[in-house]
């Protein structure tokens, strides 16, 4: 048995984890042809005799670091704490993965009657009648709070500023009168990506408005997990709506709002029905409205956009 499991063994032979390429049926099979009489039970049971368990992929082995990551950590845990000490807003923003809507299944499981589990369809290709939803959140750090706008179009950087808009207007500037700046961090790419052209712009039409001055920190490339957004808001609307078919957008807006947590999170959830335009050119004399001010520090993450009012 020893022989056999370690001529399948794929790795380091120095350290003392290891696996094994082969099923314990398949083990068994390849004793029995060499003449014992085994089950794949009692192969199981000598795996575990020689240490061997089963064990699922660990994501732990991270791609090439920049090396002002940890700095740029830093810098972003300074801003939030200047912003929170003078009692000025910050908030995490990015999309929820985008989850199409009708009677498929749901990753997680719900108590129904025994025997009785709810019945979904086989394929979960997208109905292009019912559409998509689109969750883009927007979370406050301070107050533990969020507001999810749910679109049915596309995820541009105008949606993602017409989310952090509609935060403002209904939560924001009630829990900040007097606010003169705001504070967001995101991450590096997708509808928030510093590099969008039609991000800054939209920003900027945002910061006349309101009058805001905003300021931007940006996580370093391939660091997304460690937006506060992600494991304070979206990974409990993902346990409010596991094993929930997400047929309706009106099911996906009630679950999201029904989202809490023991340390007192609450959330907000609304639709937005707007269309927004895919690939959306801002013109150069357009992108020569914003008004940036670049931060000496790794400028391409961290900027402001002040208000031409």
């Amino acid at each position: 048995m020893e022989a056999l499991v370690d001529a399948e063994t794929r790795g380091d032979p120095m350290v003392s984890i290891r696996w094994i390429c082969q099923s314990t049926r398949g083990l068994a099979k390849e004793l029995r042809r060499q003449g014992f009489q085994v089950s794949s039970t009692k192969v199981g049971q000598l795996l575990r005799a020689q240490g061997y368990s089963l064990q699922a992929n660990r994501k732990t082995v991270e791609g090439k670091q920049h090396p002002d990551r940890d700095a740029q950590f830093r810098h972003i845990a300074a801003r939030v704490k200047a912003f929170q000490r003078t009692g000025q807003p910050v908030i995490s923003v990015d999309t929820k993965k985008k989850e199409s809507l009708g009677n498929m299944k749901n990753s997680g499981k719900r108590y129904r009657k025994k025997g009785s589990p709810r019945k979904v369809k086989t394929h979960d290709f997208p109905d292009p009648e019912l559409g998509k939803a689109v969750p883009y959140g927007v979370y406050d750090l301070t107050h533990n709070e969020a507001g999810v706008s749910v679109g049915i179009s596309h995820d541009t950087a105008q949606f993602a500023v017409a989310s952090i808009r509609r935060w403002w207007k209904r939560l924001g500037r009630k829990r900040y009168s007097g606010a003169k700046r705001l504070l967001i961090t995101a991450d590096c790419g997708g509808s928030n990506s510093p590099r969008t052209r039609l991000w800054r712009w939209a920003l900027q039409q945002f910061a006349n408005e309101t009058g805001l001055k905003l300021e931007l920190c940006h996580y370093p490339p391939g660091t997304s997990k460690w937006n506060k957004v992600e494991h304070r808001l979206f990974c409990h609307i993902t346990r409010t709506w596991q094993g929930v078919p997400l047929e309706t957008l009106e099911i996906v807006i009630t679950l999201i709002g029904s989202t809490t947590t023991e340390t007192g999170l609450e959330v907000h959830a609304w639709l937005d029905e707007s269309e927004y335009e895919k690939s959306k050119k801002v013109s150069d004399q357009k992108l020569n409205e914003v008004i940036i001010k670049r931060d000496p520090f790794h400028g391409e993450w961290n900027y402001r956009i002040l208000s031409a009012a």
